[in-house]
Protein backbone atom coordinates (compact mmCIF):
# COMPACT_ATOMS: atom_id res chain seq x y z
CA UNK A 1 0.00 0.00 0.00
CA UNK A 2 1.39 3.36 -1.01
CA UNK A 3 1.76 6.00 1.73
CA UNK A 4 -0.67 8.90 1.63
CA UNK A 5 0.96 12.08 0.34
CA UNK A 6 0.45 15.16 2.55
CA UNK A 7 2.62 17.66 0.65
CA UNK A 8 2.78 18.08 -3.11
CA UNK A 9 5.85 19.91 -4.35
CA UNK A 10 5.89 21.32 -7.86
CA UNK A 11 8.98 22.94 -9.33
CA UNK A 12 9.13 24.77 -12.62
CA UNK A 13 12.25 23.14 -13.98
CA UNK A 14 14.55 20.20 -13.26
CA UNK A 15 17.32 22.76 -12.72
CA UNK A 16 15.36 24.05 -9.68
CA UNK A 17 15.66 20.74 -7.87
CA UNK A 18 18.92 21.52 -6.05
CA UNK A 19 17.36 24.69 -4.59
CA UNK A 20 14.43 22.80 -3.05
CA UNK A 21 16.42 19.91 -1.58
CA UNK A 22 16.49 21.59 1.87
CA UNK A 23 12.68 21.34 1.95
CA UNK A 24 12.85 17.64 1.18
CA UNK A 25 15.36 17.13 3.97
CA UNK A 26 13.02 18.78 6.49
CA UNK A 27 10.00 16.78 5.33
CA UNK A 28 12.02 13.56 5.58
CA UNK A 29 13.28 14.47 9.06
CA UNK A 30 9.67 14.83 10.25
CA UNK A 31 8.48 11.73 8.35
CA UNK A 32 6.09 13.66 6.13
CA UNK A 33 5.11 11.91 2.91
CA UNK A 34 5.53 14.08 -0.15
CA UNK A 35 5.67 13.92 -3.89
CA UNK A 36 7.62 16.21 -6.19
CA UNK A 37 6.86 16.92 -9.83
CA UNK A 38 8.43 19.16 -12.45
CA UNK A 39 5.92 21.22 -14.43
CA UNK A 40 5.90 24.68 -15.95
CA UNK A 41 2.98 27.09 -15.71
CA UNK A 42 3.99 28.38 -19.13
CA UNK A 43 5.24 25.30 -21.00
CA UNK A 44 3.01 22.58 -19.51
CA UNK A 45 -0.15 24.28 -18.18
CA UNK A 46 -2.42 21.27 -18.66
CA UNK A 47 0.08 19.05 -16.84
CA UNK A 48 0.15 21.52 -13.93
CA UNK A 49 -3.65 21.27 -13.76
CA UNK A 50 -3.44 17.47 -13.85
CA UNK A 51 -0.95 17.43 -10.95
CA UNK A 52 -3.11 19.77 -8.87
CA UNK A 53 -6.32 17.83 -9.54
CA UNK A 54 -4.68 14.47 -8.77
CA UNK A 55 -3.14 15.83 -5.58
CA UNK A 56 -6.41 17.30 -4.35
CA UNK A 57 -8.33 14.13 -5.22
CA UNK A 58 -5.75 12.03 -3.36
CA UNK A 59 -5.89 14.00 -0.12
CA UNK A 60 -2.87 16.28 -0.33
CA UNK A 61 -3.13 19.01 2.31
CA UNK A 62 -0.45 21.53 1.29
CA UNK A 63 1.33 22.54 -1.91
CA UNK A 64 4.88 23.84 -2.04
CA UNK A 65 5.82 25.42 -5.34
CA UNK A 66 9.10 26.82 -6.56
CA UNK A 67 10.18 28.54 -9.71
CA UNK A 68 12.57 31.22 -10.82
CA UNK A 69 12.26 34.21 -13.10
CA UNK A 70 8.58 35.16 -13.35
CA UNK A 71 7.25 32.59 -10.89
CA UNK A 72 3.75 32.13 -12.23
CA UNK A 73 3.69 28.54 -11.04
CA UNK A 74 2.73 29.44 -7.48
CA UNK A 75 -0.15 31.65 -8.58
CA UNK A 76 -1.34 29.09 -11.09
CA UNK A 77 -1.56 26.46 -8.37
CA UNK A 78 -3.25 28.87 -5.93
CA UNK A 79 -5.82 29.80 -8.57
CA UNK A 80 -6.81 26.15 -9.02
CA UNK A 81 -7.17 25.07 -5.37
CA UNK A 82 -8.26 26.42 -2.00
CA UNK A 83 -5.59 24.36 -0.26
CA UNK A 84 -2.62 26.28 1.17
CA UNK A 85 0.09 27.09 -1.36
CA UNK A 86 3.58 28.01 -0.18
CA UNK A 87 5.66 29.66 -2.87
CA UNK A 88 9.45 29.55 -2.96
CA UNK A 89 10.85 32.28 -5.20
CA UNK A 90 14.02 30.86 -6.68
CA UNK A 91 17.15 32.78 -7.54
CA UNK A 92 18.36 33.12 -11.07
CA UNK A 93 18.27 35.45 -14.00
CA UNK A 94 19.37 39.05 -14.10
CA UNK A 95 17.69 40.04 -10.81
CA UNK A 96 18.91 37.06 -8.75
CA UNK A 97 15.38 36.10 -7.70
CA UNK A 98 13.79 39.51 -7.15
CA UNK A 99 11.47 39.01 -10.14
CA UNK A 100 10.42 35.63 -8.78
CA UNK A 101 9.89 37.08 -5.30
CA UNK A 102 7.66 39.87 -6.58
CA UNK A 103 5.58 37.60 -8.82
CA UNK A 104 5.08 35.16 -5.93
CA UNK A 105 4.13 37.88 -3.44
CA UNK A 106 1.85 40.02 -5.55
CA UNK A 107 -1.25 37.90 -5.89
CA UNK A 108 -4.77 39.24 -6.41
CA UNK A 109 -7.22 39.29 -3.48
CA UNK A 110 -8.68 35.86 -2.78
CA UNK A 111 -5.77 33.94 -4.35
CA UNK A 112 -3.10 33.98 -1.63
CA UNK A 113 0.33 32.40 -1.85
CA UNK A 114 2.29 32.18 1.39
CA UNK A 115 5.73 33.32 0.29
CA UNK A 116 9.09 32.56 1.87
CA UNK A 117 12.46 34.15 1.14
CA UNK A 118 14.28 33.69 -2.14
CA UNK A 119 15.63 30.12 -2.05
CA UNK A 120 13.83 29.67 1.30
CA UNK A 121 12.94 26.02 0.74
CA UNK A 122 13.69 25.01 4.31
CA UNK A 123 11.21 27.54 5.71
CA UNK A 124 8.63 26.48 3.13
CA UNK A 125 8.82 22.98 4.57
CA UNK A 126 8.58 24.25 8.13
CA UNK A 127 5.53 26.32 7.23
CA UNK A 128 3.95 23.22 5.66
CA UNK A 129 4.70 21.32 8.88
CA UNK A 130 3.02 24.03 10.93
CA UNK A 131 -0.07 23.83 8.73
CA UNK A 132 -0.15 20.04 8.99
CA UNK A 133 0.34 20.21 12.76
CA UNK A 134 -3.05 21.89 13.14
CA UNK A 135 -4.58 18.43 12.75
CA UNK A 136 -1.64 16.37 13.98
CA UNK A 137 -0.71 16.82 17.64
CA UNK A 138 2.24 14.42 17.39
CA UNK A 139 3.73 16.58 14.65
CA UNK A 140 3.05 19.66 16.76
CA UNK A 141 5.02 18.09 19.63
CA UNK A 142 7.91 17.27 17.28
CA UNK A 143 7.99 20.88 16.08
CA UNK A 144 8.05 22.15 19.66
CA UNK A 145 10.91 19.75 20.48
CA UNK A 146 12.78 20.92 17.39
CA UNK A 147 12.46 24.55 18.49
CA UNK A 148 13.63 23.71 22.01
CA UNK A 149 16.70 22.01 20.52
CA UNK A 150 17.38 25.10 18.40
CA UNK A 151 17.18 27.27 21.51
CA UNK A 152 19.54 25.02 23.43
CA UNK A 153 22.01 24.91 20.55
CA UNK A 154 22.11 28.69 20.44
CA UNK A 155 22.44 29.03 24.23
CA UNK A 156 25.28 26.50 24.24
CA UNK A 157 27.14 27.97 21.29
CA UNK A 158 30.66 29.08 22.05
Amino acid sequence: MKAKIDVQLIIGSKSDEAKVLPALDVLKEFNIHYDMKVASAHRTPSYVEEIIDNAVNNGVKVFITGAGMANHLSGTVAARTTLPVIGIPLSGGFSHGLDSLLSTLQMPPGIPVATVAVDGAQNAAFLALEILSLENKDLQKKLIEYRHKQTENIKNAV
